[in-house]
């Protein structure tokens, strides 16, 4: 059985921490929570509840709005998800018509993986309950997502576009939502989702509950925060941009040619059974995908231009084991719930060094160890230094020696100069001969047939001073073949 176990502490608690023993993680069933909660709770595997759970789920249950703070792989979708399952049990009576379900509980996600990925919990923590629910978003056929909402649902996670697009169909009614979630807050106003948000949000009732989860505070998030949640407690549980304690990282300096035959070796010296390899281009995933798969690994790639299908299929697939390695842009960075992923490989240096932060995340995640492994050549001297800025540590980056397998050709270091002494001069290489043709070497003779059958030439007039050479060729063949002027 899998138990949650606190995972970063924030810098208080962590002050505290050095002085007296760490405090027991309190368990589910200390909350006032349904028994068909705690049973499904139980099903997936957990018992205690980590940091970010243990301080937003009571004051969620109270009624409060929150603004909750937290890394990546803490635990924070069951917290927003199991009290929300709670507060909706009261909906629950099936015998109403779907008419008489609106929705009563709204999820807003900047990415369809993530909408996809909370939609999972919800179904996970309610499939003792009476609760539908559904998860709209871009990217697929809108109709059998219409067909869903018309049916009754009583929680909906959704994107801001898909959403919008639905509201405007009229496939969806907001005006008796009682509480609201603006998961990963901090991307989707990244991503120019403020817009949308605010549209959104203009069709709720005031009178509801709001809670706002984010990797950070920026000045942005805290005017959101202040235009549309009413007196929120603030619940933190990490420093911002905090990486996990449990997460191995390692900086390698290689250069470029070396960095397939790095990756290939790091995981058959660590025996990694999986990981994601995260790239900075669309272009570069597909790339580096066929080039892993010519090398016996079964990959697959995910980034922007592939189909919400085949997204989907590709995730499936990693999930279930049926893919060795899955390279991916940073389309996947934010909001994938891969249970014990052993690592994860920057490829290349992320551009945004709260990249770096997210992309990492997916490994080391519940309390689970896990490896991240960096790839640095000399052009990345910028982006490692804004990433040591963020997490506020000294990055050390080490020296990687290739030991493949494969015969490769000698390399200089690219910092090595080019001494040695010049070549001596080559004798001229004479051409060898055509070789000989039975067809073509021989000469041309015509056949007597085609003598008598030729044409008498006529007399080709003289070239004027104006006439190119490249029509001088065409008038001689004309008049060859009989049309001259």
């Amino acid at each position: 059985m899998n138990v949650n176990t606190p995972l970063a502490a924030s810098v208080d608690d962590a002050a505290a921490a050095a002085t007296e023993p760490a405090a027991p993680a309190p368990a589910f069933d200390t909350l006032p929570l349904d028994p068909k909660l705690l049973r499904a709770v139980a099903d997936a595997g957990y018992t205690s509840m980590t940091p970010i759970q243990a301080k937003a789920i009571p004051i969620v249950l109270a009624g409060r709005d929150v603004m909750g703070a937290a890394q990546t792989g803490t635990g924070k979708t069951a917290a927003f998800t199991i009290p929300l399952l709670q507060k909706m049990l009261r909906h629950e009576n099936t015998s109403m018509s779907p008419a008489r379900h609106p929705v009563r509980a709204l999820v807003l996600a900047p990415t369809r993986e993530l909408a996809d990925q909370v939609a999972a919990n919800v179904k996970t923590y309610a499939k003792h309950t009476r609760l539908r629910s559904a998860v709209v978003f871009g990217g697929v056929d809108m109709k059998p997502q219409t067909l869903e909402l018309k049916a009754g649902v009583e929680v909906l996670i959704a994107t801001p576009g898909r959403l919008l697009d639905h509201i405007e169909a009229k496939n969806a009614v907001l005006n008796q939502v009682e509480y609201v979630v603006l998961d990963e807050a901090d991307r989707m106003l990244d991503i120019g989702f403020l817009p949308d948000l605010q549209r959104i949000l203009s069709y709720l009732p005031k009178a509801r509950q709001t809670l706002l989860f984010s990797a950070t505070f920026s000045p942005e998030i805290k005017r959101l925060a202040g235009s549309y949640l009413q007196e929120p407690v603030t619940v933190e549980v990490a420093r911002p941009n905090a990486t996990a304690s449990t997460v191995e990282q390692r900086f390698y300096g290689v250069s470029d040619d070396d960095k397939r035959a790095t990756v290939r070796q790091i995981l058959r010296q660590r025996e990694l059974s999986q990981a994601i390899v995260f790239v900075n281009s669309k272009l570069g995933a597909a790339r580096l995908a066929r080039s892993f798969e010519r090398d016996g690994l079964k990959t697959q790639a995910l980034h922007g231009d592939k189909s919400q299908d085949e997204r989907l299929k590709a995730l499936a697939a990693f999930k279930a084991g049926e893919v060795d390695l899955l390279v991916a842009t940073d389309v996947a960075a934010r909001g994938l719930d891969i249970a014990d992923l052993p690592a994860v490989f920057n490829f290349d240096v992320p551009f945004n060094a709260e990249d770096y932060v997210h992309r990492i995340g997916r490994t080391g995640r519940a309390g689970a160890s896990g490896l991240a492994v960096t790839l640095i050549t000399r052009d990345d001297t910028r982006l490692v230094s804004d990433i040591e800025k963020l997490i506020k540590k000294k990055i050390e980056v080490e020296p990687f020696e290739i030991e493949d397998d494969r015969p490769r050709r000698p390399r200089r270091r690219f910092d090595e100069e080019r001494d040695e002494a010049p070549r001596a001069e080559a004798a001229p290489r004479r051409a060898p001969p055509p070789p000989s043709d039975p067809i073509f070497d021989r000469p041309y003779e015509p056949s007597p047939s085609a003598i008598a059958a030729a044409p008498a030439p006529a007399a080709s007039p003289a070239p004027s001073r104006g006439l190119t050479p490249s029509i001088r060729p065409k008038r001689k063949v004309a008049a060859l073949l009989g049309g001259g002027r």
